[in-house]
């Protein structure tokens, strides 16, 4: 792959906006972002979304709302998180589906996440995956530990390749909790994937808060592909909040540039996710 596929995770569901007052929180606000992202070089929007408190929601109308909000307003891939909250309930994170995006999350296991935990029953995982398929909806399997890559293993055993048969996958590192945000754990995932995934298989990374820029830079060295966002930084530099998600989004992009690796279009992305409208 010679070039960076960037998704944006703008909002997630653990930031206050009483204390970041930056964060999108709003349909409005979530939409403006989107497209200020992808004029800085995203393809990818990864959705959480708010209610009128600023609580997170799995609100179905909401949900199908910002789904056809940012169809209208960008040509970004809409990636929505079944992943909501900790708090969420299953029935919940699978309706999130019926809102038809592009792609969802799948998290491949249970993880301590800081205080809480986040809950992934096996069965759970295996019902997402099989419904993904039936909806054409492109899954992005978000890894926590390295146990996770030996599961999405066992998942594609035994449940076979996901829609339009190719295999990408999100390691989400620094999490207190999960594995390490730093270069040798990107490495060893990194690794990890070539032994355990069908050939072919494309990942992207995330650190989380203070981890963002060594994930980053080991990713790009490592053929990897990047995620960025208000969801898993809400500090540009050492005592320098971050002004939007934009701004992650471009400093992610002069480094894929730098890498040579120059940022990929949502159309190109489109075609190596093997999405449905790919043609």
């Amino acid at each position: 792959m010679t070039g960076t596929l960037i998704t944006v995770a703008p909002t997630g569901a653990e930031v206050d906006k009483a204390e970041v007052p930056a964060l999108p929180v709003t349909l409005d606000e979530l939409v403006d972002t989107a497209k200020r992202c992808e004029q800085a070089g995203a393809s990818i929007i990864h959705v959480h979304l708010r209610d009128d408190d600023t609580r997170p929601t799995l609100d179905p109308v909401r949900l199908r709302d910002a789904v056809a909000a940012l169809r209208d307003t960008t040509n970004l891939i809409v990636q929505l998180s079944t992943g909501g909250s900790v708090r969420d309930g299953e029935e919940a994170r699978l309706a999130v589906l019926d809102a038809e995006p592009d792609m969802a999350s799948c998290t491949m296991g249970t993880v301590n996440f800081g205080d809480d935990v986040f809950l992934n029953r096996w069965a759970f995982v295996v019902e997402l995956h099989r419904r993904m398929r039936d909806k054409a909806v492109v899954p992005e399997y978000e890894l926590f530990d390295l146990g996770h890559l030996a599961a999405l293993e066992r998942l594609l055993d035994k449940e076979g390749l996901p829609f339009g048969g190719h295999v990408h996958v999100d390691f989400v590192l620094g999490v207190p909790g999960g594995a390490a945000g730093d270069a040798s754990t990107v490495a060893a995932f990194a690794e990890g994937v070539r032994r355990y995934l069908p050939e072919g298989t494309t990942f992207s990374a995330t650190g989380i808060g203070r981890t963002t820029l060594p994930v980053m830079l080991a990713s790009l060295a490592h053929g990897g592909h990047l995620r960025v966002g208000m969801e898993d930084t809400v500090s540009y530099a050492r005592r320098q909040p971050v002004t939007g998600n934009d701004q992650l989004v471009e400093r992610a992009a002069r480094a894929a540039a730098l890498a040579q690796r120059p940022a990929i279009t949502t159309v190109e992305a489109r075609k190596l996710l093997r999405m449905r409208d790919a043609d």
